[in-house]
């Protein structure tokens, strides 16, 4: 169904005043009549909208064919695109991320005090980056720091890397403007209740919570009152909301507070309680701590999703936001700590491309290596809600990152909301608030009260991370990849309403705007009971071996790649897709007017970019990695179609682009917990271009109705 789109492309680019002119010359020079010029040019239009190729367009851009050079050693894309179009500025800090040779803290101290600075100390844990801080610099500059201070600090034969941190804009992804909370009532306490003890439990507000009872759970769509009938509910599971602080001191999340998994970066403490002030804008952490591990049968408020978890906070979004704010907050204490959720990120205004830079990169990098005892710590990142600028959340180097769990929202009538975004890096979906009328998420507020109006992505996150402990502690032994697959394994496509939604080569549903589906929690807890682990990961690189290919606007770049998966190089072979990433450099005159889809060599088809009609930046696209989750499961071999839509009013310029694959040697397990449409043979037609957007005849007799009309008015 995505193909039918860049058909439609065509066909509205075709109707440019030349068309008409057209219409006029068939109807004088040709004399025909207005309707026979009518059914002349309608043929023509609809040739051109059902073509197999751009090359059937006048003046298109021709099919490039090649096998590329295998380069598995391909090395990682860089961290480009830093940006905001034109209006962006950046704002140095009086801060800089010090690598040193010799890495213990004393040394560290000696090189920050010989050249005037002070050592805040290590950024991240166990490595040899620190936090050097110069008194004498302004805080915030909109110019980078050239002094002799910090040249003669480079040239230090124990600074291998040094860089000023810039602060960065990050925006907590609530849908609109809550409502403050409301009484909390009666304070109480206990905890550890079973389910079948008390039901329902005395928490105030358990009947607000639709997402898990009511006309919803009758449908049993979540699921999570069966995985607790199973005897899960987080036990032993440890969860930290990296956000603007946490109201530990609430008493629905109090007794299951752990210091351990707490750190408070902007004021480099370990308390991480939020600063209060009249607006109340800090109780963005607290609302989606609650969702996960607010206390059972207290009497206070709601319950969580894994109301045994033990729930940590960490303060980092209250100030600067540098790259090395997030590094350290992604990697405090990742033996102890789980799972991080994360309901922020870069700008949603639809002209934004941002991501993390190097030290987060590394902290990512670092969690999923040595976290939780080498299986990886899970990373689950709301995907933005951008909807209503037409943002993209593969412009997001954080959702769209293979680490991270990238999770979409779903009103309560499964519909989709109108913040969302939708992208290929998508993996799952949770309940979240929808339109007005519709009902939002209830959980923890500031002051020890309640609320009932939680918003946004930033709501569909917490929802998924306490999903996500309920299935950890059902297996604990599960890798941060495992994860993954039992998510895309057991999502439900079901109930929700999206035009998009293709079967891909393993028969499974996805959509741009859900990922593959509703997170069901009792599928996930049972099929982690049973799971074994996924083979090692393995990272199949290609370069497209031709560059510098220009887009004419109005037309579209077709580029074809083959690639055997690797299969001559037994430790980057990949037989079986996981992410594949497709690393774009490209210039254009309007960002915001390229469009990019990347087609897997079992026809499944993935948008990596959509028209954002705000990003107005010249800058274009330099290494910037988009991701698909859309082919998950697939024989890697085969060839690879990138198509690159130009819709603007001048050229473009493909500089190069990259194919990367990560994946398995081998097929992962059985479909047995699959909720997805059943495996089945697929004719050779789903190869063929879509022609969906022509299926319903009402759409096309109306537009045929009008260019008649529009004909027997040309003069």
């Amino acid at each position: 169904m995505v193909q039918s789109s860049s058909s439609f492309f065509f066909f509205s680019s075709s109707l440019s005043p030349r068309s008409f002119l057209s219409l006029k010359w068939m109807k004088s020079v040709l004399g025909l009549s207005p309707f026979l010029s009518f059914l002349l040019f309608s043929s023509l239009i609809f040739s051109i909208v059902t073509a197999d190729s751009p090359s059937s367009l006048e003046d298109s851009v021709s099919i490039v064919d090649a096998s590329a050079d295998l380069n598995p050693a391909l090395p990682p894309p860089l961290e480009g695109n830093v940006e905001k179009g034109r209006s962006y500025r950046k704002t140095f800090t009086n801060e800089w991320a010090v690598l040193i040779a010799n890495g213990e803290k004393e040394e560290a101290d000696r090189i920050a005090a010989k050249y005037g600075y002070t050592n805040q100390g290590r950024i991240l844990e166990g490595e040899n980056y620190f936090l050097f801080r110069c008194a004498t610099t302004r805080k915030r500059s909109s110019r980078k720091t050239r002094s002799l201070q910090s040249k003669e600090l480079s040239h230090d034969g124990e600074v291998l890397w040094m860089e000023q941190q810039i602060s960065r804009k990050r925006v907590k992804r609530v849908a609109l403007r809550e409502a403050r909370g409301v009484s909390n009532g009666k304070f109480g306490n206990g905890n550890g209740y079973e389910m079948e003890e008390i039901l329902p439990p005395n928490d105030p507000l358990w009947t607000d919570m639709w997402y898990l009872h009511g006309a919803s759970a009758k449908k049993n769509y979540h699921n999570i009152q069966e995985a607790w009938d199973l005897g899960y509910t987080g036990k032993g599971i440890v969860v930290t909301i990296l956000d603007d602080g946490l109201e530990w001191s609430h008493p629905d999340i109090a007794p299951n507070y752990d210091r351990k998994a707490s750190l408070d970066v902007n004021d480099r403490d370990e308390d991480p309680m939020p600063r209060y002030e009249y607006s109340d804008e800090n109780r963005h952490g607290t609302r989606c701590a609650g969702e996960v591990a607010a206390v059972f049968n207290n009497s206070q408020c709601i319950v969580g999703i894994a109301y045994d978890a033990k729930i940590g906070g960490i303060r980092m979004l209250d100030g600067d936001v540098t790259d090395a704010v997030e590094a350290a907050s992604l990697s405090h204490n990742n033996h102890h700590i789980d799972i991080y959720s994360a309901s922020w990120g870069p700008d949603d205004d639809g002209r934004t491309v941002d991501g993390p830079a190097k030290l987060t990169k590394a902290a990512f990098e670092k969690g999923i290596k040595e976290g939780r005892g080498g299986k990886g710590n899970i990373f689950i990142w709301a995907s933005g809600n951008g909807g209503k600028d037409a943002d993209s959340c593969n412009c997001d180097g954080y959702t769209n990152s293979i680490y991270t769990l990238s999770i979409s929202s779903a009103t309560e009538s499964g519909n989709i909301p109108w913040y969302s975004e939708a992208c290929s890096s998508t993996l799952a979906t949770t309940f979240s608030s929808g339109a007005t009328g519709e009902k939002m998420i209830v959980t923890t507020d500031l002051h020890h009260a309640c609320t009932t109006a939680h918003t946004g992505t930033s709501a569909s996150a917490p929802l998924a991370a306490g999903i996500v402990a309920l299935t950890l502690e059902a297996n604990p032994n599960l890798t941060w990849r495992d994860m993954q697959h039992i998510v895309i394994r057991t999502a439900r496509p079901l109930f929700l309403r999206a035009g998009d939604w293709q079967t891909n080569g393993v028969g499974r549903n996805v959509s741009h705007s859900f990922g593959y589906g509703l997170m069901d929690a009792v599928a996930m807890v049972k099929t982690a009971k049973n799971w074994s682990r996924v083979p090692e990961q393995h990272r199949c690189a290609q370069y497209y071996p031709s560059r510098f290919k220009s887009i004419p606007h109005g037309n579209r770049l077709q580029l074809q790649l083959f690639t055997d998966g690797c299969e001559n190089s037994p430790e980057h072979h990949v037989g079986f897709v996981e992410h594949v990433q497709a690393i774009v450099t490209l210039k254009a005159p309007k960002r915001g007017d390229v469009q990019i889809y990347l087609t897997s060599p079992h026809g499944t088809r993935s948008t990596l970019l959509t028209k954002r009609a705000r990003d107005t930046s010249r800058t274009g696209f330099v290494e910037w990695a988009f991701m698909t989750t859309h082919s998950w499961g697939e024989p890697s071999s085969g060839l690879w179609i990138l198509d690159i839509d130009n819709d603007g009013w001048d050229d473009a310029e493909l500089i190069k682009w990259d194919l990367v694959i990560y994946g398995t040697v081998t097929e992962v397990g059985s479909r047995g917990g699959d909720h997805s449409a059943p495996l089945a043979a697929r004719s050779l037609s789903h190869l063929a271009p879509s022609t969906s957007s022509l299926s319903s005849p009402l759409p096309s007799l109306i537009f045929s109705l009008l260019l008649l009309l529009l004909i027997l008015h040309i003069d």
